[in-house]
């Protein structure tokens, strides 16, 4: 039987891993000679069957040699590599090294305590060490906002040391919590990577605030509205206001305290529309009630709990949304009517109805009338004949309609204003002004007091020499009759 070439002695200077790899790539040699051997024998089988069983075995022999000859060699190349020093290249397994935050957080406890808490120089600190900050980003800011690490999915205490130095051990106000927000604008100028960090955690926190201390809770949002007063490396503010929407949180009154706290604390430096801003960016601004209890979910809950809190700003400026928004469904909801020609008597009772709900100032009323008889309008794209003579039908058809509201002088003005400012606005109605007014005057919805008084006195610049020129005769022939009366 033929022997295997063997190597019990490692390659000088060669280490025990480099003589393993040697070992294993000679048993790949041995293998691979066998493999060609035993191909050679057959080969040579093959080739004496070919000669009728009558050869003498010498192909049999020939192909077998060459397969020991390639073997040989394949062992000798392997051997001169390995002598000469040249490496065999293995490949190379990825060893992830264990997670330990626990040391990590023991460390980063262990520099509060040996500056005592000054943040000056636990910035410095940090700064020196070679601590694994990318790896340990959310035990960083643990110990930063509770002095240790926190068990996974709560707020509780983990195992290890704690330092007493952390944001949620000082008092409630804004001069203890903003060196806090200062020293971490300072971090994350150096290592910009932990902002995802310090989402990550406040998430955490703002979704688990059952779980703090009402003081606790005060102080997490202090420290927030001072983390978007300053610009806080980009903080997104749907992060923090996007976990406070739990129902559970709501329903508590958990999340109206922690957001009645942020606001007051956040419009001290801030102006109204900043927090506006803040509230647009976190996808809030439309949905303010959903931070109400639903026993308060409603606008006088809303207006009756701020003004308490000395928030009036943000009552007004709620009371305004609200108004817009329900002036934009009345609108919608006539403009509908209007354009399936609905019976006026209708229209005139369903603008009742949403008029005593809303609580629509009268002006207000006249000016959506007029944009929503407006709106209604099939307007051509090139025909200025065709466009004049729809918006004259129109106001015709629903003189009654503006009639029903237009109760007095005042109300009647704001309605001509309201039409010059349109007629400026749109070209395709600016040389209809006049006529429209002439239609209103003879249909009953404004008297002659109103257009004089318009046209000697009025007020509003737009378009007003253009169109009080082309009144003129108009307010002539009116004149002219008032004489003769």
């Amino acid at each position: 039987m033929r022997r295997l070439w063997t190597s019990s002695i490692p390659a000088s200077g060669a280490s025990p891993m480099e003589a393993a790899d040697l070992e294993e790539a000679i048993a790949r040699a041995n293998r691979n000679g066998l493999l060609l051997g035993e191909r050679g024998k057959e080969i040579g089988g093959a080739a004496r069957r070919g000669r009728d069983g009558d050869g003498d075995g010498d192909a049999e022999r020939r192909a077998e040699s060459e397969g020991i000859l390639k073997w040989t060699e394949c062992l000798n190349s392997l051997l001169l590599l390995t002598l000469s020093g040249t490496r065999i290249k293995t490949r190379k397994r990825n060893i992830a090294a264990p997670l330990d935050p626990a040391a990590f957080a023991d460390a980063v406890v262990q520099i509060y305590l040996d500056n005592a808490g000054d943040l000056e120089l636990v910035a410095k600190s940090i700064e020196s060490s070679d601590l694994n900050f990318s790896r340990y980003g959310d035990t960083f800011f643990e110990v930063i906002f509770t002095g240790g690490r926190t068990q996974p999915g709560t707020t509780k205490p983990d195992e290890g040391e704690r330092h007493p130095y952390s944001i949620l051990e000082g008092e409630p106000k804004r001069e203890v919590i903003l060196p806090y927000v200062i020293y971490i604008q300072k971090i994350l100028r150096r290592r910009p990577f932990l902002i995802k960090n310090l989402e990550n955690v406040m998430r955490k926190f703002l979704q688990s605030l059952e779980l703090f201390e009402e003081n606790e809770r005060k102080k997490l949002a202090i420290f927030t509205a001072l983390a978007f007063s300053q610009k806080l490396s980009g903080l997104p503010p749907e992060t923090v206001l996007q976990p406070l929407l739990k129902d559970n949180l709501v329903a508590k009154g958990l999340v109206l305290s922690f957001i009645t706290d942020f606001f007051k604390e956040y419009l001290i430096d801030n102006s109204l529309d900043d927090l506006i801003s803040i509230l647009k960016r976190g996808k809030v601004e439309d949905n303010l009630l959903d931070f109400f209890p639903t026993a308060k979910r409603s606008a006088e809950g809303f207006s009756e709990h701020f003004t308490k809190e000395g928030l009036l700003p943000l009552v007004e400026y709620n009371e305004k949304k609200m108004f817009e928004v329900k002036l934009k469904e009345t609108k919608s909801a006539l403009t509908s009517l209007i354009a399936e020609e609905a019976d006026v008597s209708e229209v005139i009772e369903t603008v009742k109805q949403r008029v005593r709900d809303a609580k629509f100032p009268e002006i207000e009323v006249v000016r959506m009338l007029w944009d929503v008889i407006m709106d209604a309008v099939q307007w051509s794209g090139k025909n200025q004949q065709q466009n004049a003579n729809s918006a004259l039908r129109q106001v015709k058809t629903w003189a009654k309609l503006l009639n029903t509201f237009c109760t007095n002088g005042k109300l009647e003005l704001e309605l001509m204003y309201k039409i010059q400012i349109q007629c400026y606005e749109d070209t395709k109605l600016m040389k209809l002004f006049p006529e429209i007014v002439r239609s209103l005057y003879d249909l009953d919805v404004l008297v002659e007091d109103t257009i004089l008084h318009w046209f000697r006195k009025g007020t509003n610049p737009k378009g007003r020499q253009i169109f009080v020129k082309a009144l003129e005769p108009f307010v002539n022939w009116l004149e002219e009759a008032e004489e003769e009366d």
